[in-house]
């Protein structure tokens, strides 16, 4: 980038764990970028490139096409028009991981390291290891060194749809649970280094002017979904195809039951107690693939720095940032859920299993001090943010 002098923007699609030190590099050179999900690896480098491009007059915006998805307007109608009365929970759900995840870090093995691969480059912020088969090109998803998680593959689609509609922004706190898998009787497998097959989520959110009511958010993985709700006809999906993936918007008079808000198709139905629906369409257009989201990127690039066309960008990190923040919240709960120590009796202890306190303007946990070492990341020599 140093050389090259007519590079006006860059396109990041690495691993997450190298997304906020390439975004950083690219924007102190004045370059414009466009990051994929999750915008980070970390909290601490959300609240960092969000600055960045602000301070550096960048055009930026984060790869969840689904927020230019047109049909998010229907579910926006419906939050704005206060047909669902109060709203107090949002039920979020996916079967990821569709990888590999749950148990120990495959052993290293230099042999089978491809001779183009260079690997050193590759671990980028992350600690040096002998190279290690089956985490490139794929499977890095499920070890926290590069990954995160079922959450950051996917909790950006998902989350996307209650956080944009509801103009909710900070959680006040996070808890979790993680599913446990015995090799051997009594004795769960301890694997911090990875992600585990299966999660449940509970942040909190203080009301909105459109929610009107403080907000529960909930979030399951690895395959659990929340009940289907009485209101929805037993033989219908709820959420997405088959009900893989989906977020069901709860109020007192009725809910909002949506798809992933991908590529694939959104598929809004708004179910009232007294019997009415709405529903959106299940195939939507293919006229304007992913819904225009890089193009939009890209002419916004072009018209430059808070022109129009940059205002009207629907994932500049603005906004990208506090949603990605929030998607990571589950993570630093999964991660902190899982820490321990060795107690007076020379057993070891789960001791951070709470609920953990936000402050979400100065990003710190605040009931929890071992926790916030998960807000941010240790560097490798070269690469620190």
């Amino acid at each position: 980038l140093d050389k090259e002098k007519d590079i006006d923007a860059v396109t990041i699609s690495t691993p997450d764990h190298v997304h906020g030190p390439a975004a950083a590099f690219c924007m102190e050179r004045g370059k414009h970028v466009y990051v994929q999900k999750p915008m980070t690896h970390n909290i601490r480098e959300a609240r960092l490139l969000t600055e960045m491009a602000r301070k550096y007059k960048i055009v930026s915006q984060m790869g969840n096409q689904g927020g230019s998805n047109p049909l998010l307007g229907m579910v926006q109608k419906w939050v704005d028009s206060g047909v669902l009365g109060k709203i107090s929970k949002v039920q979020i759900w996916t079967n990821r991981p569709v990888w590999p995840q749950g148990f120990a870090m495959p052993a290293s093995d230099e042999s089978k390291k491809p001779k183009d691969l260079d690997w050193d480059l590759w671990l980028g912020p992350a600690a040096y290891r002998p190279y290690t088969p089956n985490l490139h090109p794929f499977s890095w998803r499920g070890w926290w060194d590069f990954g995160t998680g079922a959450l950051g593959d996917v909790g950006c689609h998902l989350v996307d749809i209650p956080f944009r509609t509801l103009g909710l922004k900070y959680p006040t706190d996070a808890e979790c649970s993680v599913g446990s898998v015995y090799s051997q009787m009594w004795t769960p497998d301890y694997h911090p280094e990875g992600c585990p097959a299966s999660s449940f989520i509970t942040l909190h959110f203080g009301a909105t002017e459109k929610s009107k009511s403080p907000i529960e958010m909930t979030w399951s993985d690895g395959g659990i979904r929340p009940s289907h709700p009485e209101i929805i006809p037993a033989n219908q999906d709820i959420g997405g195809s088959e009900s893989s993936n989906g977020v069901l918007i709860i109020g007192e008079k009725g809910l909002i039951s949506t798809n992933i808000n991908d590529s694939s198709p959104l598929m809004p139905k708004l179910y009232l107690n007294d019997g009415t629906t709405e529903f959106g369409p299940e195939v939507e257009p293919d006229d304007e693939p992913e819904y225009g989201h890089q193009r939009k990127w890209v002419d916004a690039c072009k018209a430059g720095f808070k022109s129009p066309e940059h205002l009207g960008l629907t994932s500049s990190f603005d906004y990208a940032g506090p949603m990605t923040e929030t998607v990571l919240m589950g993570n630093l709960a999964i991660r902190s859920y899982m820490l321990r120590r060795e107690d007076s009796k020379g057993k070891q202890e789960f001791f951070a299993r709470k609920k953990l306190l936000w402050d979400g303007e100065n990003t710190r946990i605040t009931n929890l001090e071992e926790a916030n070492q998960f807000v941010g990341r240790t560097y490798r020599k070269g690469w620190e943010l």
